[in-house]
């Protein structure tokens, strides 16, 4: 690319943010990057002495994150661009699945997003300028049994970013919610944390959804650093999509929703119409 930007992307260790990260220096930009221990922090900024920054943060201590960013604001420069990449998949049946992992899927996939916007949105408001891409997934518009919690998280801020792209489009500031499928990263493997089994009942129905996942683990259609060379051309555009699915099977089931969700629509047409008046 030839302008070089400001890329700030919570968690680089490994996955998209990895890819994206590498990605971004190799084409001259300066990152900023989101690790959870100081050798991790190394590791990173090995990767280049002069445009890798990295800062140790766990998304989910909303109290250090406004230091962070203007720390990095005054030591690294104005942020051009917001990754909110730091995430985790929670497998689990809802029943069987306790209340507190639900609230820390959440704090990872939702609050910690919206609390990395909302610390630097002032900058990017005050320079009118800025673009901030939310890491979704496919799970933020199709569902699946036994991952109701990391899909209530992704549904929640696919919402949040469409209502971000009206508020923030005054200002110049441009937001996509980045949905990707299936990809050969961790979130199946090591990244995933799994619910113990405790209700025979769902056995028939989650068992072979578990197996054929941790069978297909590694071996998953998408490539992250091609997922990454897309989100640098949305984050090169002058016109970016509010919306970015990523990998053909993504694209298959998403539409597959849709055509769907419009089918019912039109069946319960005469009963939604009938409250009127």
């Amino acid at each position: 690319m030839s302008t070089s930007k400001i890329i700030f992307i919570t968690g680089v260790s490994s996955g998209f943010g990895r890819a994206l990260a590498q990605e971004a220096l190799n084409d001259g930009h300066r990152v900023v990057g989101t690790v959870r221990s100081e050798s991790a922090k190394k590791e990173f900024e090995s990767l280049d002495s002069t445009r890798a920054f990295a800062r140790i943060l766990d998304v989910t201590n909303f109290a250090a994150i406004d230091n962070i960013v203007a720390d990095v604001e005054a030591s690294v420069g104005p942020v051009d661009v917001l990754v909110n990449n730091a995430g985790y998949g929670h497998e689990g049946v809802m029943e069987e699945s306790a209340l507190e992992e639900m609230k820390r899927q959440f704090d990872v996939n939702v609050f910690g997003a919206v609390a990395m916007i909302k610390a630097l949105l002032p900058f990017m408001r005050q320079r009118r300028r800025g673009h901030i891409l939310n890491i979704t997934s496919m799970g933020g518009f199709i569902t699946m049994p036994g991952i109701a919690y990391y899909c209530g998280s992704k549904f929640a801020l696919e919402g949040i970013s469409e209502v971000l792209v009206k508020e923030l489009k005054p200002f110049n500031i441009a937001v996509t919610a980045v949905a990707p499928g299936s990809f050969r990263t961790d979130w199946a493997g090591r990244s995933m944390v799994r619910t113990p089994r405790t209700l025979a009942d769902y056995d028939p129905l989650f068992d072979p959804i578990r197996q054929a996942r941790e069978e297909k683990n590694g071996k998953q259609l998408g490539d992250p650093v091609k997922a990454a060379r897309a989100m640098l051309s949305v984050i090169a555009s002058d016109a970016p999509p509010a919306h970015l699915l990523l990998g053909s099977d993504a694209l298959g089931l998403v539409r597959g929703k849709l055509q769907a969700y419009a089918a019912e629509i039109d069946a319960w047409e005469h009963l939604t119409r009938s409250t009127d008046g």
